[in-house]
């Protein structure tokens, strides 16, 4: 390619991204914009870094999980440097709801109403289904339960991965707790207890464990699956189980951001909200890390399910706020410190 086509489209790329950010911001004067993150750096640092390439906007990010940063910013209070937080799952947005400020209907209207606080108050970037990862060499689809519920039959003892101290498992019992109440949710949860589950720090352990045959099968997200695939090929030994039954291990989250009512720079975080749901944020996440754009009009990846196949969880994804009441219950059944 020639230098002047070079250029040409780098100028038309950037143009594209600053008309889908918020109109009346300045990027002439660099500011610093305070993030603080509950998604990995290896996940969003590559998109967070092409908006301050973009913007001219410098940013300042803390990561850690999701639970953590929102204890965080209800222990700081409003004396927190955060202006945006960037969580996993609508529940740490709803732990800090009452701290966090109305976002514009323009960028509410972005993305449909089940993937946005009702009350404005967050919106949903990118969607993340529940799934059972399973060994293809051991186990077929035809060997796997119905339903969640079948995880707790003895013939699993000791074959099942999950990751209690992670924010979408919190979020996934979180949302039994919706659907099934606390005493459906507490015999399910002391079932598996009895079947003796291998606990694993996150999602992608517990993929590698499946593929290593280190147990058979695992509750994660959708996506961390095909991040092996890419780098292992497809003989990598492991595959997606989506429960047909449409409870509470169907849900589909959205990771999602709100802006503090403190923050000291509401302009330039607007900007990063509408730049996240924006075309060149959108198929970022769709096809560099196989998540489901929120946004009409972007491309999923080819080999995800495709997203109206999904049997959803029927669940207000505003009712997922009760954390804590969760990481409560986890504690009394001896599964979390």
């Amino acid at each position: 390619m020639k230098r002047w086509q070079v250029i040409f489209t780098t100028l038309l790329a950037v143009s594209l991204v600053l008309s889908a950010c918020a109109p009346g911001v300045v990027f002439g004067n660099r500011s610093t914009l305070v993030i603080y993150s509950g998604r990995s750096e290896n996940l969003v640092g590559p998109i967070i870094e092409q908006f301050e390439a973009a913007s001219g906007i410098d940013v300042e990010v803390r990561y850690g999980s999701t639970s953590e940063i929102a204890a965080t910013l209800l222990e700081e209070g409003d004396r927190t440097p955060a202006d945006l937080f960037f969580a996993q799952d609508p529940g740490g947005l709803g732990a800090v709801i009452d701290m966090l400020a109305p976002l514009p209907q323009e960028t509410l209207d972005k993305v449909p109403a089940q993937f946005r606080d009702p009350e404005g108050h967050w919106v949903g970037i990118s969607g993340r289904a529940r799934t059972l990862v399973y060994n293809t060499d051991r186990l077929s689809e035809a060997d796997l339960p119905e339903d969640i519920f079948g995880l707790t039959d003895p013939e699993w003892k000791g074959r099942i991965g999950w990751a209690p101290s992670n924010a979408s498992f919190q979020t996934m019992v979180t949302a039994m707790r919706s659907l099934w109440g606390e005493e459906r949710t507490r015999e399910w949860l002391q079932g598996m207890v009895a079947n003796e589950p291998v606990a694993y720090d996150n999602n992608a352990a517990i993929v590698a464990a499946v593929g290593a045959g280190e147990i058979d099968a695992g509750l994660v997200n959708h996506y961390y699956l095909y991040r092996f695939l890419a780098e292992e090929g497809e003989s990598f030994p492991a595959r997606n189980y989506y429960f047909p039954s449409g409870g509470p291990e169907s849900l589909v989250m959205a990771a999602g951001v709100g802006i503090l009512k403190t923050a000291d720079n509401r302009a330039e975080a607007e900007n990063f909200v509408n730049f996240m749901l924006s075309p060149v944020a959108q198929q970022y996440f769709a096809t560099k890390t196989y998540e489901y754009p929120l946004v009409e009009g972007v491309t999923t990846h080819r080999d995800l399910v495709p997203f109206d196949s999904l049997n959803m969880a029927q669940i207000d994804l505003a009712n997922l706020a009760d954390l804590q009441g969760t990481i409560a219950l986890l504690r009394s059944e001896g599964i979390l410190p």
